[in-house]
């Protein structure tokens, strides 16, 4: 069993060793977990604490137990709340999945008429852009192509967007104050096309976000995902 910290509840253990088998290759979608009592000979833990690891894991969509059959592996997609400002590394990583980015393009650029009205600044003014893939084991979660004005956070070319997310630096340097969002379906374009790997006929979800702070737009995003691979979730709470 992998090794971890001597505070971390046994359960929890059991839980991250499954989550490994999977995204290590070795559990794949429609495989069998192992039962509760090869849990229980093969890790040396209670029957008691590898029930309640297979129970969370199928509680978060994981596993799907059917009774008198066995767990198995379930068909993984993966689920956003389409109302929160979230950090996809800690997203990636919080599914026990190897998170990585690429830089496609890092620089200042000249905003055109329809990004400057995004942006809350004319045309031609100069903000900063980046266009980002980022990965979930190895494959193309998302496209981050993102605009930032420069008057309002300073410093964001200065960053290797491979070690920091552009939401870790811009949650430092311009804490949020709000966002807009608009969710659509779309077929996109060769290049987002490409950089997704996706077909002709395959569809996106996109999401447009702008965020404010000190009262001005800080940023304006398109965030493109693979529909097959990702959807959208969430709940209001009267």
């Amino acid at each position: 069993m992998p090794q971890s910290p001597p505070t971390t509840a046994r359960y929890l253990q059991v839980k991250h060793y499954i989550l490994q088998q999977i995204s290590g290759g070795n559990l794949r979608a429609g495989a069998r977990v192992p039962s509760e009592n090869e849990l229980v000979r093969e890790l040396e833990v209670a029957r008691m604490t590898a029930n309640r690891a297979l129970r969370e894991l199928a509680a978060d969509g994981v596993v799907v137990r059917v009774a008198g059959v066995g767990t198995f592996v379930a068909e993984q997609r993966v689920h956003s709340h389409p109302l929160e400002v979230r950090n996809i590394a800690d997203e990636i990583r919080s599914r026990g999945h190897e998170y990585e980015a690429k830089i496609v393009f890092l620089g200042p650029v000249s905003a055109s008429r329809e990004i400057g009205e995004r942006c809350g600044v004319s045309a031609g003014a100069r903000l900063d852009h980046s266009l980002l893939i980022h990965f979930e084991g190895g494959v193309p979660l998302q496209v981050e192509d993102r605009y930032v004005n420069p008057t309002v956070v300073a410093g964001y070319l200065r960053n290797d967007f491979t070690r920091i997310t552009p939401h870790e630096f811009l949650m430092q340097a311009a804490p949020l104050q709000r966002a807009e969002h608009t969710v659509r379906a779309v077929i996109p374009d060769g290049r987002i096309r490409r950089m997704l790997k996706l077909d002709a006929s395959d569809a996106c979800l996109l999401i447009r976000r702008r965020t404010w702070a000190g009262g001005r737009i800080a940023t304006a995003a398109d965030l493109y995902h693979p529909g097959s691979r990702y959807e959208l979730t969430g709940a209001l709470q009267g």
